[in-house]
């Protein structure tokens, strides 16, 4: 099999990121402009100051990915960019690098969903070796902007089982690390405020939504707020590390429950999980302890949003003979099917 050499662009959100990957599995290189510090201060991300620093920073990302994977132009085999969803701007900036670089170099172009990103980080190779995948299996997709529940039967067939009908896992987390005075972003604030607290400090709801595989995580949210305004009202303190470690456990025990019961339920192989949650360590755990089938993840950095991911998506496509043609635009709402 032809081991392309790809250059995947990502610009979604507020990471300006630029990789090049061998053969849809090994990383050359993996470089990453995030925007963290600058968003903080908002408390998530500010769209247009997002855009204006992708602006600043795709170049520079480029060239330094290049630089380190050792490559010119002539050793590339194709161009590949997020093309939704995510934050218009942000995701014009990348577009339209990725179609000038490929027009002037001469390379084909592929669009990649930013979703399918996420799950082909699976594949990549880390220190034990390329991943082992097989078909079918059932990927949960749970980052900032989305949560998803996915039966994935062969490359690029995807059945969406179910999905957020509110707030996406990560904008949970992200909201209730604000209510509690953590640091953006919420997920890793969370996870670190838990360690030291109790899970069953407090009976937070569950939003199992029975006969669904769908998710609703604006109810717990809710219940949150109460909780904190109440015990502001009575003059005490707030218990952060058991309130982290509540809500955590709450939102963890949904989603890996759902996960493994999909599994089940349609017969999958092997659960994976995707997106910037997907790095958080009790759900991993969950989700082991309720599988019945291998689970999958990436490490951390491969997780939150990274070229590499849409590189190696991209592959796919372009060894199936796909390309995208001059007029390839954002879709910043773009579903995965």
């Amino acid at each position: 099999m032809c081991q392309l050499l790809i250059l995947g662009i990502e610009t979604s959100c507020d990471e300006t990121a630029a990789a090049v990957v061998e053969g849809g599995r090994f990383i050359r290189s993996n470089v990453i402009a995030s925007q963290i510090e600058l968003h903080r201060q908002y408390g998530g991300v500010f769209p247009e100051m997002a855009s204006r620093e992708h602006i600043r920073a795709i170049l520079p990302v480029i060239q330094e990915a290049m630089a380190e994977a050792e490559v010119g132009w002539e050793d590339l085999d194709g161009i590949a960019v997020t093309y939704g969803p995510g934050l218009a701007g942000s995701l014009l900036v990348g577009v339209n690098a990725a179609k000038g670089l490929a027009l002037g170099r001469g390379l084909p172009l592929v669009g990649v969903n930013h979703l399918e990103g996420h799950i082909y980080a699976n594949w990549l190779a880390t220190d034990g070796g390329p991943p082992d995948i097989h078909f079918p299996f059932v990927c949960l997709i749970a980052s900032g902007g989305h949560t998803e529940l996915v039966l994935v039967k062969g490359h690029g067939d995807y059945r969406r089982l179910g999905s957020t009908l509110d707030d996406a896992a990560g904008e949970a987390f992200d909201k209730v690390g604000r209510l509690l005075g953590l640091e953006y972003p919420g997920g890793p604030a969370i996870e670190r405020a838990a360690r030291e607290g109790d899970s069953a400090a407090f009976d937070l709801p569950r939003a199992r939504l029975e006969g669904s595989w769908d998710f609703s995580f604006s109810g717990l949210k809710t219940a949150v707020l109460r909780l904190v305004r109440a015990l502001e009202r009575e003059g005490q303190p707030l218990p952060v590390a058991d309130l982290a470690a509540s809500f955590q456990s709450a939102v963890v025990d949904v989603l890996a429950e759902k996960t493994a019961a999909a599994a089940r339920e349609f017969g999958a192989r092997q659960i994976l999980l995707a997106g910037g949650v997907s790095a958080n360590r009790l759900l991993r755990q969950r989700v082991r302890e309720s599988a019945e089938v291998p689970v999958l993840y990436p490490p951390p950095l491969l997780c939150t949003d990274n070229a590499a991911m849409i590189a190696a998506a991209g592959t796919v496509r372009l060894r199936a003979g796909e390309r995208s043609g001059w007029d390839l635009d954002v879709l910043p709402g773009a579903g995965l099917v």
